[in-house]
């Protein structure tokens, strides 16, 4: 197990540059199984995620070449459609295997998503569109086992906005036969990525980015050669965390429109932010102010920013809150957060937020993968030394993020946890309580 170690106070000042997008990618790795000839994907993160999904298509059969560190070469000749990795049931993209081995082999038998615990992950609007499509789904053992004789166009409705679901079922519909409509679709910036990647494998999908899509099905998927967009949620961390530690960064190779909610913020709470074609440059010289903040599905403000702009807020002037209306577990970092000084009241959904000068330094330890992102920037601006445990998950989403740190200045180095020295600590302990 590995640690940060952090010694705060630095502004952040200098250029970073954006990988590519986690959940575009987990999509898009997925999709490229549909078909037996090559499929090059280029701008691919090197995350845990990332390379589980590489390790469980391979298990499948599928040859996967890595021709560099961003950049994959993928040949779906599957041999199975059993995909019972077991790192796989701890991870929430798991579940577009389902879509994009019923699509093509008419039966798939996936685990069900794990992931980060930060609230329920319902698959029921999935089973709702496969179930349209003419599959029948069903749950056992911890799996989703879904067969089809065949698969026809259909006219689906979401019951409510998910990205998984919108995302799952396109991939299952673009080889049903006939059209398929699907009405009240999310619209994130990555389904639009998995669409138009499909598109350029044959594909006739159209309406992505808006809460209708329409899907005319194919017989057959072909190679691609496909570049995956930038990582908005990775982005707009590096944009809090400049903001936080009243730094000065240029955020390159970005997607300014997917950051408008971030930026917007930002701005409403003195921060000054400037945009470019392909950069945004955040520049922070005194204390953010104050605001209300409420997660949405895009456009609006994501939810996976939450943990990062609470902890932005935490700093501020006056008092905010934030409301979190995506997942119901998401405050779980706030413990962590008043260790260093923080003063924060979760209430419901909503956290009531009133402005420090500062944090202090303490061993904290991360809940989930935006969570540990915000303990960072929580380090990065407290006086002494933080220890942030619980790096494997910041890993899962974020690509050499202390490196990338340490190039705009930060004072931050990863370390080997001492468990033995643990251990005698709570033998310690145990003696103490029983004397």
């Amino acid at each position: 197990m590995e640690q940060y170690i952090i010694r705060g106070g630095q502004p952040l000042a200098g250029e970073v540059v954006i990988n590519g997008a986690k959940n575009a990618a987990l999509g898009i790795v997925a999709a490229a199984v549909m078909t037996d000839e090559p499929v090059i994907i280029e701008n691919l993160p090197d995350v845990w995620d990332i390379n589980v999904l590489l390790d469980a298509i391979e298990d499948a059969g599928a040859v996967v070449e890595r021709t560099d560190r961003h950049t994959v070469c993928i040949k779906g000749t599957l041999n199975t459609c059993l995909i019972d990795n077991e790192n796989m049931r701890r991870m929430r993209g798991s579940y577009y295997l389902l879509g994009a081995l019923l699509g093509r082999k008419k039966q798939a038998y996936v685990p069900l998503p794990g992931g980060c615990n930060i609230g329920s992950r319902p698959i029921e609007q999935h089973i709702k569109g496969f179930s349209a499509l003419g599959a029948q789904v069903e749950i056992s053992h911890g799996m989703i086992n879904a067969t089809a004789e065949s698969l026809h166009g259909s006219h689906i409705y979401f019951d409510l906005v998910s990205v998984g679901a919108t995302i799952n079922v396109m991939l299952g519909a673009v080889l049903a036969e006939g059209q398929t409509i699907i009405e009240n679709c999310a619209r994130e910036p990555h389904i639009v990525d998995v669409a138009n990647f499909l598109n350029s494998m044959g594909a006739n999908i159209k309406g992505a980015g808006t809460d209708v899509i329409r899907i005319k099905g194919v017989e057959s998927l072909h190679g691609s050669n496909y570049s995956i967009i930038p990582d908005q949620i990775e982005a707009g961390t590096f944009m809090l965390a400049a903001a936080a530690t009243r730094g000065d960064v240029v955020i390159k190779n970005v997607i300014p429109k997917h950051l408008e909610a971030i930026s917007a913020k930002l701005i409403e709470i003195g921060i000054d932010v400037e945009e470019e074609d392909d950069m945004v440059r955040v520049n922070a010289q005194n204390r953010p102010g104050y605001t209300q903040v409420k997660t949405q599905a895009y456009p609006g403000f994501p939810t996976d920013m939450q943990p990062q702009m609470t902890t932005l807020l935490s700093l501020g002037t006056g008092t905010s809150i934030v409301t979190e209306t995506i997942f119901e577990n998401r405050f779980k970092y706030v413990d962590e957060l008043r260790k260093m000084g923080a003063d924060i009241k979760v209430e419901g959904n909503s956290a009531v937020i009133r402005g420090v000068e500062g944090l202090t330094g303490a061993t904290i330890s991360t809940p989930d993968l935006r969570a540990g992102a915000a303990l960072v920037i929580a380090g990065l601006v407290a006086e002494g030394t933080t220890v942030v445990e619980g790096v494997e998950y910041i890993e899962r989403g974020y690509e050499q993020f202390e490196v990338k740190l340490r190039g705009l200045g930060a004072r931050i180095e990863k370390t080997q946890i001492n468990t033995e020295r643990k251990v005698v600590k709570k033998k310690k302990q145990a003696t103490t309580k029983a004397k």
